[in-house]
């Protein structure tokens, strides 16, 4: 009776704990590189449903109509050959399934690494993102400012990150915008994204880099073309010029805040020279 009450208590305060959790971020999409991935993922999850209830229903099929039962002492099961239907379905039906998504996923991954279709007439914002330990420093090469740790950028706009870090293997994730890729020390890796609606977002390193790792997140603020137009003009009238000197007290491991500077750091610490990723 005692281990009964342990249990329910337990169930009781995981449901609780659960109930509390904020909504999976990848399946509110707020992009379109970002619904292609929610989409995939419920498609998988659909499917996966699909044959768990299936499973069940089998096994519960099984377990009423062949249950135990009293047979003689002498009894001897009759021998039975194998069954090629059975052996078919239980091959082919897998197969397929894998078959389907893997075309899917050829399919989604294709589109997510390129720019979004429904943006392909419009210029895309270039934003060179690089990583320290352990904060994120973002570099608008045309507007000629540069970030710590928050990103602002318009919507409706295709968006063109250029990855690579000045530390160890980092993973640069917007989930709500698309899926991660990584940024490395000796290569740019190219990411397109977008976002459709105005907000606030959150990113991250979704790869672990060390005893900061879960501090090493970003602010990503979408607005409409007007408003990043008044901010890009803002930083460059009130920030402070980034020097090699301020940039390499940076690049020292540990925490900062949000930051804005005028002028980049790709001026005098250029981005690797090796790229991949390019569509």
């Amino acid at each position: 009776m005692k281990k009964r009450w342990i249990s329910l208590i337990s169930l009781f305060t995981i449901v609780t704990l659960l109930t509390g959790c904020d909504p999976l971020l990848v399946l509110d999409p707020k992009g379109p590189q970002g619904q292609i991935q929610a989409k995939d993922i419920m498609l998988s999850i659909w499917i996966m449903s699909f044959i768990v209830i299936i499973v069940f229903v089998i096994l519960a099929y099984m377990l009423i109509k062949f249950r135990a039962s009293k047979q003689s002492a002498d009894y001897k099961p009759p021998y039975i050959k194998g069954s090629t239907k059975v052996e078919i379905i239980c091959v082919g039906i897998p197969v397929l399934i894998v078959t389907f998504l893997s075309i899917i996923s050829v399919q989604s991954n294709y589109k997510v690494e390129s720019a979004p279709e429904i943006y392909k007439d419009k210029e895309p914002l270039i934003i060179y993102a690089a990583t320290s330990n352990w904060k994120w420093h973002f570099s608008y090469p045309e507007e000629n400012i540069e970030t710590v740790n928050y990103l602002y950028i318009p919507v409706d706009r295709p968006i063109e990150f250029k990855l690579y870090s000045f530390g160890p293997i980092t993973s640069f994730w917007i989930p709500q915008l698309g899926g991660q890729k990584y940024a490395m020390s000796d290569m740019v890796n190219t990411l397109h994204l977008a976002a459709n609606t105005p907000g606030e977002y959150m990113g991250r390193n979704a790869s672990f880099s060390g005893k900061g790792f879960a501090e090493n997140t970003f602010k990503v603020e979408a607005v409409n073309q007007e408003k990043f137009d008044s901010w890009v003009k803002k930083v460059k009238n009130t920030s402070q010029e980034i020097t090699e000197e301020k940039f390499d007290t940076l690049l020292k491991p540990g925490h900062v805040g949000e930051a804005s500077f005028n002028g980049t750091h790709l001026t005098f610490r250029p981005a690797p020279d090796g790229e991949n990723g390019e569509q």
